[in-house]
């Protein structure tokens, strides 16, 4: 890779990763190409070298999002001691995220970009699905989940209920906290699967944390 090339490679991510925050803090809607520039520090002409607009934009941004999340879990799954305690840390992990977004990034994403809230919901219902297929999968064979579960059907329950939460007439904003809605989800999840042996050891994974 030449020093241009590089140049450009640094210049592109770094407008992906501060219009990132811009967006999580502030919403997709109200956020335009000028505050961009602005908040970057470069020209209009500049920022649409590497997008087309808005609309390319976010969904460059959703795509390194993807691809941030991959080794984000990998990263855990890697870390974890058994599969409780990956769920309890990918919990920890998600909750951080919805404390440093606004409320009405899923909100504008669904109404004004469906399109990138389309490739959103086809990345958790894959690769979500795949990720706590395998914990369902490793919880059982450590004997902290039941084995008499039914792993395809409850992944795919996870990843259904999981877009409930971002449901907005189930859950409106005004009267409940995401953060919140998600740990409750995370409870009853693990309630339902675990064995005796894996509520024992949940119980023990929250102690250490309190």
């Amino acid at each position: 890779m030449s020093g241009k090339q590089q140049e450009q490679l640094e210049t592109k991510n770094k407008i992906i990763q501060q219009s990132a925050i811009l967006f999580m803090r502030y919403g997709l809607k109200s956020i335009t190409m000028d505050d961009v520039a602005r908040e970057l520090g470069i020209s209009k002409k500049t920022l649409y070298q590497f997008v087309e607009n808005k609309a390319d934009l976010i969904n460059q941004i959703l795509a390194h999002h993807f691809e941030q999340e991959q080794r984000e879990i990998s990263r855990i799954q890697q870390a974890a001691g058994d599969a409780i305690e990956e769920l309890l840390m990918i919990t920890k992990h998600v909750t951080q995220m919805l404390r440093q977004t606004s409320p009405t990034v899923t909100y504008d994403l669904q109404k004004y970009y469906r399109k990138g809230w389309e490739r959103m919901e086809r990345f958790h219902q894959k690769y979500i699905y795949e990720v706590i297929y395998k914990n369902i999968e490793d919880g059982v064979r450590q004997g902290i989940y039941r084995d008499d579960v039914n792993i395809d059907i409850i992944a795919k329950l996870y990843v259904g209920k999981t877009s409930l939460i971002v449901d907005e007439d189930l859950f409106p904003l005004q009267q409940y906290n995401k953060e919140n809605l998600f740990v409750e989800y995370i409870n009853y999840h693990i309630h339902g699967i675990a064995s005796p042996k894996g509520l024992a050891l949940l119980d023990k994974h929250a102690k250490n944390k309190s």
